[in-house]
């Protein structure tokens, strides 16, 4: 039986959207454990050199394999051997050449580059980190072949088997600082787990594609096709499309620390309340990766050749995606701003910094809407607005800081970033406009959403109280037992509430599990 195309992309779709998900729990989940054993120092030099390794994960695992697979999709389409003189060699060629490229600029200008964050240790970390860029085409145009054929279980194991790697190496590294290592070891650690996690993943490609051995061919075409616009064009559109909040940390990493000397702030202090600041990244990360997910899984249906044949039924799925999207980021933002002080002693070992990480957590309601949207306009064909959109972020991002930081230090960087996302977010409603009226928002169940987060509120601040009567919580281990209880007596009494309130249609709840119980919450008149 022939798999049906459709149904088989949006199954790889899926595949890798779930992949991207746990990859993204693991990468937000181990910085808790690095921070405690570095300490905000170490995590410091850490989030210094991240947004490095981050753009060349972000490109070897979405910019260059999409571009690439745009290439192979289309030549299988026309019933093509790859060639490996015609394809694999010039196509390697050319990303070989943009990271060799990116490699020696960044380990030659690392200098420059410390200079500009205002710690000239961290030069050995960062050029550690631009070798990372000299591995990136390998896995890229194996990933690339895979999903061009529409395999796309290669890319994710891959992608995981990088992430454990990486991880892995990253907390030894840590453990190495500890015991009385050089703390901006962390840094070169950090890269070497990149590199690792790369090389890993890299043989767990190679060997797939020598045991299900592609048609290859050693013939070299007649005509020949230039690669150099669509791998260099749309893999670097792609890219920035999953680089929101990846930007943002790159322009703290170049600013923070300057602003905060030029205000006078000494440079022990000032690396210091950086990975005070950075603790909120990873908070950040999860509650972002949590409320998006649920919309990547309606997302990849959207498509512009569905919206010319299904308009109504395309709106209906890009409406439903937003509406779990910020139904989910709203829950997430308000809980960890209530429950903060708490998550802050129990994964970070102290409350420092918790008035202005409070402020940060509004970054989950912009970035969570913003990629669910952006996921829309990217299959909808407006890649390049998007990508627009991110750059237009990164700038006001920039001038924010720079404005903001001098004067108002960690709570101007907060600041600063809650501003650029939300000018993310208002850009890509802009854009979307064009095919879900601005109208459709407004009908969004607002009312039910303010009910129940009042109800999620008054329900948190009641048992806190209550646990408070009772229990004395000291110790680390009984404030993380704390905020999952809370976590969770929050989630249930603001999933009821929603429900009774009428936020979910019938076809929504159909989509759930344990649809029959849930269908005899909603209010009388929808659970016919």
């Amino acid at each position: 039986m022939t798999k049906h195309p459709s149904r088989s992309f949006l199954k790889g779709a899926f595949i890798l959207s779930l992949a991207g998900l746990i990859s993204k729990i693991i990468s937000a989940g181990y910085r808790v454990p690095l921070q405690n054993l570095t300490g905000d120092y170490g995590f410091y030099i850490y989030q210094q050199v991240y947004p490095i390794l981050g753009i060349a994960l972000t490109l070897s695992l979405y910019g260059f394999p999409a571009a690439i697979s745009k290439v192979v999709s289309e030549l299988v389409s026309r019933q093509k051997h790859l060639s490996v003189p015609s394809f694999f060699f010039p196509v390697f060629g050319w990303l070989m050449a943009a990271g060799g490229l990116i490699f020696l600029f960044g380990y030659i200008q690392s200098p420059w580059i410390a200079s500009i964050m205002g710690d000239e240790k961290l030069i050995a970390s960062l050029r550690a980190a631009f070798v990372v860029f000299l591995i990136v085409p390998f896995v890229s145009i194996l990933r690339g072949v895979f999903q061009g054929n529409n395999e796309m279980a290669p890319t994710a194991f891959s992608q995981i088997i990088e992430q454990v790697f990486r991880v892995g190496i990253i907390i030894c590294t840590a453990f190495f600082v500890m015991n009385g290592g050089d703390v901006y070891r962390i840094g070169i650690g950090a890269s070497i787990g990149s590199i690792i996690g790369a090389i890993a993943a890299f043989i767990f490609l190679f060997y797939w594609i020598s045991k299900n051995k592609p048609s290859l061919t050693w013939e070299k075409w007649q005509k020949q096709i230039s690669y150099k616009k669509t791998i260099f064009v749309h893999g670097i559109l792609i890219c920035l499309n999953y680089m929101l909040l990846l930007s943002f940390q790159l322009v703290d990493a170049l600013t923070f620390v300057p602003n905060l000397l030029e205000a006078g702030i000494t440079l022990d202090r000032a690396r210091l309340m950086k990975g005070i600041f950075d603790r909120g990244q990873p908070l950040i990360q999860l509650g972002t990766v949590l409320a998006s997910s649920i919309a990547l899984a309606i997302i990849p249906s959207v498509s512009r050749r569905r919206m010319v044949q299904e308009p109504e039924k395309v709106r209906k799925s890009i409406v439903s995606a937003v509406k779990m999207t910020v139904f989910i980021c709203f829950a997430a933002t308000v809980g960890l701003i209530f429950l903060f002080p708490a998550i802050n002693q129990a994964f970070f070992q102290d409350a420092q910094g918790t008035g202005y990480l409070r402020i940060l957590m509004l970054v989950i309601i912009g970035s969570s809407i913003s990629i669910t949207l952006s996921s829309v306009l990217q299959g909808l064909g407006y890649v390049k607005q998007t990508a627009w959109m991110i750059i237009g972020g990164l700038v006001v991002k920039f001038i924010a800081n720079e404005m903001l930081v001098s004067n108002f230090q960690a709570f101007g960087a907060a600041i600063a970033s809650t501003i650029a996302v939300a000018f993310v977010l208002l850009g890509n409603i802009v854009i979307l406009r064009q095919e879900v009226p601005v109208h459709k928002w407004f009908r969004l169940p607002w009312k039910s959403l303010f009910l129940s987060l009042s109800g999620m509120m008054v329900g948190l601040y009641l048992a806190h109280l209550f646990v408070f009567m009772i229990f004395d919580l000291n110790g680390r281990t009984l404030l993380f037992i704390y905020t999952l209880v809370l976590t969770g007596v929050g989630a249930t009494i603001y999933f009821i509430l929603l429900l009774r309130t009428g936020a979910f249609t019938k076809e929504e709840i159909q989509t759930l599990p344990a649809q029959k119980w849930l269908a005899k919450l909603l209010p009388k008149g929808m659970n016919q």
